[in-house]
């Protein structure tokens, strides 16, 4: 049996964690100083732990191989197959047309821009990230705002700082997943305590998104629907991630607060309509645009896969558009048709149907004890495939088939076209995970935590940082838990902090790099015409970024006190 030895190097923890840290920072520097593509960095990085795992830690070679693949596995499943099959429910909307019947329906809310982007950017942002997550918001609403009339530079910069509380549990909660495989942490005390961060932060975001429209002028006059937005966004993610279910927050969060501003829009409207006019104009010569690095999607209005239309296009047939209710109603039911069957799937009775197949087996090859000498928890495999989110999406998008007019064929074709999409982030997130796993079987992230752990009761200030860094370098808050969630627990036990705290706070914190990681950011500026102009971009989202951060810095500190321990009664953190 392998069991990890913390101060490896020389006997020194200090020596140990420097060489731990080579894979992680092989990653970082690839990413964010060579511009590698996301694949090859995680693949080389992922090569870099096997070997720092063998020579510095002497753990076995095969061991070391099997862990990684392991956690590359783990990685397709359940983590990309939520992914693969949001991702074609959403593709088959857009070959239908009943995308753009989406869009339209939110275009005739309100002809106020500040309204229209807290409905597109926030409301709709979050059920794509919801859904999707990886990139998708930022690439569709940026689109959608341009198509509404907003000026490239506000529209990108919008749908960056919009994607920021939805995150966490963005993609059916795979951030959370992939965080309480890591930890060894139950997601749903993860999720609750994400679910008390995220939801504070959720109150300022859409006031921040008017401000950047229309500075403060526009946040007084928009303040009953921002105000609205935000409480009912909170609220909603709050009961649903800590007492329903932590998959169905962002689904449920986004669709009450859209339903909330659109209620209010019949009692009240701003004084006076905005349109911005205020930008230089910035040609856009396409609607398309890369879902991630090296994925090779492209966002698509209702021609065929890969046809792009230019914006005067787009313009021209929403003008001439007259959808009817029947219409609208059902460019909505693929999204209403997800959360009945996870709500039934989740009833006493029904759950344990889907929960019976479940198989639960040890990793060949793997014999592990953690640094304490208990048996890891690391080598035990749980394939559950018939009660898997991803799974449940499978038959959500079987169901919505005969109600969005798409013949088999045709959603036979997109789905194979949606794992063409997503080839390069398919292979990043299987290197990213086989490396968290290796790092973890090692004792690699063990070394770095027990390090860390020298800034006691002050990590709780740095929990924050470390999944703000991991997001805005990989792009993805999913791998920043990955990379750092088992390094915040082992941090968290030398301290005599939540080690699940500790754990949230990686997510939550992370969810503030979304905006400036490069991926997003290249992703924004090629959605709006503006690709090679990424710095300008960068330059307006850094310090929204930063503000939150620290914002959220000062929350997780405060929940480690008196002061706001109570926010985690009843969590287990």
């Amino acid at each position: 049996m392998y069991r990890p030895v913390l101060d490896a190097v020389g006997g020194s923890l200090l020596l140990t964690a420097l060489t731990a840290m080579l894979p992680l920072l092989a990653l970082f520097v690839m990413l964010g100083v060579f511009r590698v593509t996301a694949w090859k960095a995680a693949i080389v990085s992922l090569v870099v732990s096997i070997v720092v795992a063998i020579l510095a830690y002497s753990m076995p070679a095969g061991q070391a191989v099997m862990s990684g693949v392991e956690g590359a596995v783990f990685g397709f499943f359940p983590i990309l197959w939520i992914v693969i099959n949001a991702i074609w429910i959403y593709n088959m909307t857009v070959v239908t047309g009943h995308f753009d019947v989406l869009r339209r329906s939110f275009a005739k809310v309100s002809d106020d821009q500040r309204i229209q982007a807290v409905i597109v950017a926030f409301c709709f942002g979050a059920l794509l990230e919801a859904l999707a997550g990886f990139g998708t918001p930022v690439a569709i609403t940026s689109v959608m705002l341009i198509a509404l009339g907003f000026r490239p530079l506000k529209a990108a910069v919008v749908a960056l700082v919009a994607n920021t509380a939805p995150v966490a549990f963005g993609a059916l909660a795979v951030p959370i997943t992939t965080l309480s495989s890591v930890s060894n942490i139950p997601q749903d005390t993860l999720g609750a305590i994400v679910g008390r961060q995220t939801p504070v932060l959720a109150l300022f975001v859409p006031m921040a998104l008017v401000f950047i429209i229309d500075k403060g002028k526009g946040v007084r006059a928009t303040l009953p629907a921002t105000v609205v937005c935000g409480i009912s966004f909170a609220l909603a993610q709050f009961v649903t991630s800590n007492y329903l279910s932590v998959q169905l927050s962002d689904i449920v969060a986004s669709l009450f607060s859209a339903a909330c501003v659109v209620l209010l829009m019949r009692v009240w409207t701003p004084s006076a309509a905005f349109v911005d006019t205020s930008e230089e104009e910035v040609a856009v010569t396409s609607a398309g645009t890369a879902l991630g690095a090296g994925s090779g999607a492209t966002v698509r209005t209702d021609e065929p896969v890969g046809d792009n239309l230019g914006l005067d296009d787009i313009q021209a047939r929403d003008a001439a558009a007259h959808d009817s209710p029947a219409e609208v109603a059902r460019a909505y039911a693929p999204y209403l048709v997800i959360i009945a069957v996870f709500v039934i799937t989740q009833l006493p009775g029904v759950k344990d149907l889907f929960d019976a197949p479940t198989v639960k087996f040890q990793w060949p090859g793997l014999d592990l004890a953690t640094p304490t000498g208990d048996p890891s928890t690391i080598p035990t495999f749980k394939f559950n495939w018939l009660g898997a989110a991803g799974t449940l999406l499978i038959i959500s998008g079987l169901i919505s088939m005969p109600i969005i007019g798409i013949s088999p064929a045709r959603a036979f074709r997109a789905y194979l076209d949606t794992y063409k999409q997503l080839v390069g982030a398919i292979v990043t997130v299987m290197a990213v995970l086989g490396l968290a796993y290796v790092m973890n079987a090692s004792g690699e992230t063990a070394s770095l935590g027990a390090w860390m752990a020298g800034a006691g009761a002050a990590f709780a200030v740095i929990s924050p940082i470390l999944g703000w860094l991991g997001v805005a370098v990989t792009g993805s808050d999913t791998s920043s838990n990955s990379l750092f969630g088992a390094l915040q627990v082992q941090a968290a036990h030398k301290t005599g902090l939540s080690p699940a705290l500790m754990a949230a706070a990686n997510s939550s914190g992370g969810v503030l790099g979304k905006m400036v990681s490069p991926q997003n950011l290249a992703i924004a500026a090629a959605a709006v015409g503006m690709s090679g102009r990424e710095g300008d971009v960068f330059r307006k989202v850094l310090k929204w970024s930063l503000l939150f951060l620290a914002f959220m810095c000062v929350l997780v500190y405060l929940q480690t006190t008196p002061v706001l321990s109570w926010m985690l009664a009843g969590t287990g953190g």
